[in-house]
Order: C-alpha cells, then structure tokens, then sequence
C-alpha cells in the first residue's frame, strides 16, 4: 500500500521568511524523520506565472503525494524561459511545500497543515531584495501584483491553521511550530518520534516570611503585565479550613509564554512568534497539552519545597464550554454571540510565586534562561518581609450605575416557569440567573474628576470586604488586532482587548492532587450575615435546619458524586460533609464535599470535562437543565458560573467556581471606549421555592460586590442608601 506522507505548506509573500523557515523545520526533522523540501518557485513560468503555477502544483505535485506517489514535474528554466530538467518529489513521511501560492485553495484539501509567514511590506522588499536584488528588483512590482490577485482571490492567511511572524527571523520559530505542529490533527503521532525540546529547568528560592499576596503580586509587576493572575486564600488566617486556605499562587507570562484562547469553536495559542488556530473541541486540546511533566529543577539549587504550583496553566473555562457537556448552544447564549470575553483563557506563566501560609515562606520559580529572574526574584522577595499593606482607600474612580438584564418583575415569572418545568418533570432545580451590567463610559458621562476605572485597587477592596477561600484576580491584555493571525479580531467581532477578573468566591468546583484525589465541594444554600450576633446565629441556624436549602444542596451533590463516578476508581467515591455551614463576611453558605479517586489511563482533562460545568450552577438533571436555562435567561453567562484557577505540570489542579465574580472588560488604552461592568447572580429553583425570596436571593449575593462599588441594586431608588 502506497505510503501517505503528511503535507506542509508554508505560504506567505515574497521575502517573508517561508524558504528559510522550511529549511530550518526539515533540519529539526530529518534526525527523526525522512523529509521533503519542494519549492514552488522550481515551477513558476516566469516572472508572469504564478496563476499558471498554481494550477500546476495542484495537479502535478500536491494531487500524487497526497495519495502516496511520487511527484514528478518539470523544473523551469529562468535564464532560458522555457521548462528545463525534470524534478521528483518522494512520498516520505513528511512534505514541506514553501514558496507563494502554496495554501492555493485547489491544493488545500489535500495539505495536512498549512502555515502562513508574515511580515510587514517594508521589511519583506528590504529582505528579499537584499538576497535577490540584481534578478528581482526588475520585478518587484509586477511579482507583487500577481500575490495581491492571489491573496484578494484566495485569502490563504485566515484559512492558515498556524500563522508565524518572522520579524525577529525564523531560526527561533522554527522549533516552536513543530511543536505548534503536534497540537495539530493527524501530526502526533509522526512527530512523537521527534524529541520535544526540553525545558529550561527552574530556578527557585524561599524566603522566610508568608510574604502578603498583594503586595507580592505589585512587587512582582502582575497589575500592569500582560497577562498576570493572583490566586489567594484571603481567608487564610480565619478560615475553618487551613488546608484548603494554605497557599496562594501568582504567575505571570512574558511574550514569549504560550496564552490559549477558545472561542466560537476555535482555539488559538500564541506564543511568541508562533500563533496556532485549531478548530475543534477545547477539551480536547486541553487533554494534548496537560499534564506535561513537571521541569527538573536547576542543578546548583536547593531541594525544592512543596508548592501545589510551579509550572504549568493558569487561567479562566468559561460557562459557554458547556457545549462540549452536551448541551449546544440555544437562545439566551446566541443573544450574545461573538461578544465578552473568550469562552476559555489559559496561559503558561514563566515567573511564578507560592506563599504557603502553614510554613510562613515564600518561594518564588523562574527558568534558567531568563535573564532577568534573578532580579525580578530580588524584588519580589524584598516585598515577602512587607506584609499586609493595610486598607485600600477608594479612588476617586468612577461610581458604577449597573441595569439588570431582568427586571424584578420579569425574575419572578422565570422562576415561575422554571417551577412548571419542574411540575412536568423535566428536571428537578433549575439555576435560574441574571446579570447586572454598567458601562462607566455612559454611566459617568458629565461627572468631573472621574478617574478611569481601576480593576487590581477594586479588586484589592473587594477583598479586604468579602474574604474567602478562592479570590482571584486575573488581568489578560490581547496582542494588538492582527488581520492574519487572528482575522476575527479587526472584522467587528466585538471581543474586548483587555479582561479583568475580580473574583471572592467561596466555592471549589474540583482540585485533583498530582496522585489522583478529587475534591468537590458544591454550594447550594444563602443566608445574609446578621447586624448582630444574635440575629446573625439565628440566620445561620435558619440556613441549617431549611428543609429547602438542605434538598437543593443533597440534589446538587448527588450529582457531583454522578459527575466524579464518570471517571472514578470504582468503590473511591465518598461524601464526606453533608450540608454543612460555612461563614463568610456578608453570607452564609451551606457546603457539601465529595471525593474520589481518578481512574488510572483517564486523561486529567477528561476529569475536569466530566465534572463541567458546575453543577451548581445548572441545577439537575444537567443537560436537560442547561436546555431549560437557554429558554428562560436573558443572555448568555460569559465568564460567570465558569471556572478559573491552575493546572499543574504535575496533574495536579485547583479549580473555583465563578461566583461573586465581577467581570471587567475594556479597550487596551485611553480614549478608545469604556470599561463595562458585569456581575452575574441568580439561585437554585425548586418546587417549594417563594419567588419574591428568590429575588431577595439575589439581592443578598450581589451586595458585598456593589457595597465595594459604592453602587446601588438597580431596583433601588437611585436617590437611596447605598450598599
């Protein structure tokens, strides 16, 4: 049987690098594999032929070795005009096809990948004319023109699964698209004969202190990167549960670092020069991509301590992923399609710190090639002797004015209808919600002195108001709008360039430790906090003994324990509290854990996907839930009732649910728009529920965020006491 090799095409205009990085991709290939280098610019007719050209590469060479045969075609005679000697290419395992025209859409079926070299006009004749200058200056301009043809006809750079950028040359890019390549379909297992590169290893040190999370993170230089996360336990010192408050972690991602986006069914992930765009399922390039084995450590440093992160993603998984649950898309999440933020962000940070609040130390990781670490890891240990900064005064910042999605009146006829659903069996309790929204570039209009809003100072007093096990921030900046390596991004698509995450969570969705534990804790159950002991006792007591409250929790952890039997050690799964009160500054929550143990050979990702999205978020049976939930809400939930936290190298995760979250997304710089405010509420609808209750539900989660915010609950006289 003929043998199929894989197809690589490398398109791009003239000058853009494509020869120099084919070239270089087969050098890293051919200890491993045996490689074909085709050029295109063998077969062009003449100054005049790239149309003609195309037609003949379709036919004659792309056509034979996309069915195993060798390829036989004319090399082309430039000094004589004519067609010359004759060339062959063999079906070997891999087939670089490089040069203009390449992605050509006769061809493009049969190619198994397909890369797009850019760079800007000025430094491709520059660099093509330094090379060819005597032959092809002539020529430029009519050369030119033909591409243009090609480019406005065929457009192979938004068709282009990888897209690399070659300002800064091709040698360093050439190792990052092999393994941009192994992400791909149909490359991993050829490629799994090429050694991935190695790692740098870590560098690490430790200081003596629990350094304040905080005050690490501005020392670190996380409010103004790129993209930075916090993760901290701001109820460490009082919670009643010190291990799950033990640690925070802080990573942040140079340009270098691969970031990972999923939207509209296309994941993409940049890292330096190198932009993949992979259509398909995230989970399942979750699972190609994690774990990955954590990096030694360097050979002159000290045995490490335990952290429960030093390598691996950090990031956000959206509400919207729960299309790959099972449950497609319907009318409140179309209602707001190709806007907000991505429906998954994960990134890889490069310069991480763990505080581990038990052993009072601070340790702080960075890779052996980064230059300026050590550095950074002076200044960030400077800050771990610091401590607490104290209370954030409120800045002078602009006062939100939020409007909900549904009104008062329209919430208590969707929990109505959720309450007949439930009468007709088709579920049991429905996680009915709705979303407050502010724009301040409208809200503040005409108000002197307002400052722009600011996403880490909230954060930080949003903190400091509503401690709890799972606060975090995240701050993502997208890479300027790119017309080929991210085509949606100039054609209106609405994505904001700059997201924020503010979030005081209470509630773990799922941590797997690196030996296979899973922990669930769901929390189904709200009481506000009371202006004395007394009557706060009494609400506590209240949440306890409510028979409501008690079947909503059981319901949502019987499916947690469904969800982990999925993909559980049979025998392993156990739960180990029931209904149990737990206190934070403005609520009482009531919390059930479920454990487990993963089945060997189930992949790390399969578990989260299994378990997605919370089930405390949809209500039960889940599917036919999130069906009903897309008839009854308004819009779609974006980040809220997602996930967001790390996945270790090591398999390890920690995962909270998006709740109590504040959600802001902006334009990258001044002048250029507003920030605009989300924040999601809602609550768990069963038969006995009472829907002016369910509405003061509401009312009571969405009051420790907007007391921060100086914002009142937009059915308040807008004359009246704020929160």
């Amino acid at each position: 049987m003929a043998r199929r090799p894989l197809l690589l095409a490398v398109d791009g205009r003239s000058g853009a690098g494509k020869t120099s990085l084919a070239l270089e991709l087969a050098a890293l290939l051919r200890p491993h594999l045996d490689v074909e280098v085709f050029h295109l610019d063998s077969i062009y007719p003449g100054w005049d032929g790239l149309a003609a050209a195309l037609e003949t590469y379709a036919a004659e060479v792309v056509i034979p070795l996309s069915a195993g045969r060798t390829a036989y075609w004319s090399w082309w005679d430039w000094e004589g005009g004519r067609p010359g000697r004759a060339g062959s290419t063999r079906p070997v395992d891999v087939v670089i096809l490089e040069g203009v025209g390449a992605g050509t859409g006769a061809a493009r079926a049969a190619l198994d990948a397909l890369v797009w070299v850019e760079l800007p006009a000025a430094d491709r004749k520059d660099r093509a004319l330094g090379r060819d200058g005597r032959t092809f200056a002539p020529h430029w301009d009519r050369w030119a023109a033909q591409e243009d043809a090609y480019l406005a006809l065929e457009d192979p750079a938004s068709q282009a699964g990888i897209t690399v950028d070659s300002t800064t040359g091709t040698a360093g890019a050439a190792p990052l698209l092999v393994q941009a390549l192994r992400t791909l379909p149909g490359w991993e297992t050829s490629l799994a004969l090429v050694p991935a590169p190695a790692r740098p290893p870590l560098h690490h040190r430790t200081v003596a202190g629990a350094g304040d999370p905080q005050s690490l993170f501005e020392a670190a230089g996380g409010p103004a990167a790129s993209v930075a996360m916090l993760l901290e336990s701001s109820d460490h010192a009082t919670t009643p549960s010190p291990g799950r408050s033990r640690h925070a972690i802080l990573g942040l991602a140079s340009d270098d670092d691969p970031v990972a986006e999923h939207a509209d069914g296309v994941t993409v992930v940049r890292q330096g020069p190198v932009t993949v765009r992979r259509v398909g399922p995230w989970f399942r390039w979750l699972a190609g991509v994690w774990p990955a084995g954590a990096p030694a450590s360097a050979p002159t440093a000290a045995p490490a301590p335990e952290a429960p992160f030093r390598s691996g993603w950090m990031g956000w998984l959206g509400y919207g992923l729960k299309r790959e649950a099972g449950s497609p898309d319907g009318a409140a999440t179309l209602r707001g399609a190709g806007e907000g933020p991505a429906d998954a962000l994960l990134f890889r940070p490069s310069r991480v710190a763990t505080v581990d609040h038990r052993a009072g130390t601070t340790t702080l990781w960075w890779p052996a090639d980064d230059d300026a670490g050590a550095a950074w890891a002076d200044r960030v240990a400077a800050a771990a002797g610091v401590g607490d900064t104290g209370v954030v005064a409120a800045s002078a910042g602009p006062v939100p004015v939020f409007t909900l999605r549904d009104c008062r009146a329209g919430y208590l006829e969707k929990v109505r209808a959720a309450q007949h659903e439930i009468h007709e069996g088709n579920t049991y309790e429905v996680c009915l919600t709705t979303m407050l929204e502010a724009s301040l570039e409208t809200s503040t209009r005409g108000r002197p002195g307002t400052a722009p809003f600011d996403g880490w100072r909230t954060y930080r007093r949003l903190v400091a108001a509503n401690r709890a096990p799972f606060t975090l921030y995240l701050r993502a900046t997208a890479p300027a709008a790119d017309p080929v390596s991210d085509p949606a991004a100039v054609s209106g698509s609405g994505r904001p360039a700059v997201v924020e995450l503010l979030s005081t969570s209470p509630e773990r969705f799922l941590a797997i430790s690196a030996a296979g534990r899973m922990v669930t804790e769901p929390i189904k159950g709200t009481r506000p906090r009371g202006r004395t002991p007394e009557r706060d006792a009494a609400l506590a007591g209240e949440l306890a003994s409510s028979a409501k409250d008690r079947a909503e929790n059981i319901m949502i952890t019987d499916l947690a324990r469904n969800d982990l039997s999925r993909v559980a050690v049979p025998g392993t799964l156990a739960t180990e509290r029931v209904c149990a009160i737990e206190s934070y500054p403005t609520v009482h929550q009531m919390v059930s854990t479920v454990t487990a143990h993963l089945e060997p050979g189930v992949a790390r990702a399969e578990a989260v996907a299994a378990a997605f999205p919370p089930g405390s978020m949809t209500g039960a049976p889940k599917i036919s839930t999130m069906e009903i939930l897309e008839r009854l809400e308004s819009g779609p939930r974006g980040v809220y009732s997602g996930v967001a936290g790390y996945l270790s190298d090591d398999g390890a995760a920690d995962l909270s649910v998006l709740i109590r979250t504040l959600v802001a997304t902006g334009p990258a710089g001044p002048g250029s728009g507003g920030t605009r405010l989300s924040l999601g509420v809602g609550g768990a609808i069963t038969a006995d529920s009472v829907p002016e209750e369910e509405w003061d539900e509401v009312r009571t989660k969405a009051h420790g965020v907007l007391r921060v915010l100086g914002a009142a609950f937009p059915d308040d006289d807008a004359e009246g006491p704020r929160y």
